[in-house]
């Protein structure tokens, strides 16, 4: 047995009816918070170059992909050598100045045809990605995700009103210093805490529903 066959049979030990209360009780969103914690531990070793401590995070992260495999897989949707073959299939769908015939002698070139190939993918699949919001990472840290959203409808003047409160906003900012914002954000995430809310969560929640609500007004304008 190798060595992630038995990290996945420990899982599946822990999901069992008689296993770990706490494992049983996960779902996926439960945990995404826990994956956020962990690949932000596995970067900080990285900009360390802690190459011990690396190895140990890689193995947090890992057991987060397995967590989430193993959930799918109780629920019939998917399984972790699911997961496993369809990133192997894209790598070489996607590298074929590798694995076929196509061409790529430089890293721009390379990543050119890897955009490319997506867009085929996507379009292939009927998915449209939004001209707005399709090159802002979407799980990007909470606070991150929101500022990165917000400077995008700043930036390129989207219609918001209604969708945030520009007067509250505007009003909070004319004299805001970096620990007034702590303090705020402190106190906030300590409300939260005590009625059981999820911060990452909610301000997620929260920023998608602006970009949503905000590319609504951009296309009912069109």
């Amino acid at each position: 047995m190798t060595p992630i066959d038995e990290l996945r049979q420990t899982m599946a030990r822990l999901r069992a009816p008689d296993g770990c209360p706490w494992d049983r009780e996960q779902t996926h969103q439960t945990l995404a918070r826990c994956l956020i914690d962990e690949c932000s531990e596995l970067l900080e070793t990285i900009d360390k170059n802690d190459l011990p401590h690396m190895r140990e995070e890689l193995g947090d992260v890992l057991l987060q992909v397995v967590f989430h495999a193993q959930l799918a897989s109780e629920r019939g949707d998917f399984s972790f050598d699911d997961v496993a073959r369809e990133i192997n299939e894209k790598l070489i769908r996607r590298h074929p100045h590798v694995f076929g015939t196509g061409k790529a002698d430089t890293s721009a070139k390379t990543l050119e045809l890897w955009e490319q190939i997506k867009a085929q993918e996507k379009a292939a699949a009927g998915k449209v990605e939004s001209a707005i919001f399709k090159k802002l990472p979407p799980r990007l840290p909470a606070l991150m995700f929101a500022e990165e959203a917000g400077k995008r409808i700043a930036k390129n003047k989207l219609p918001a009103d209604g969708v945030i409160d520009a007067t509250l906003i505007e009003k909070l900012s004319e004299k805001l210093t970096e620990a007034d914002a702590g303090r705020m954000l402190f106190e906030v995430a300590e409300a939260c805490r005590r009625r059981g809310i999820d911060p990452e969560m909610a301000l997620r929640k929260e920023t998608d529903r602006v970009m949503h609500d905000v590319e609504i007004r951009v296309h009912s304008r069109a």
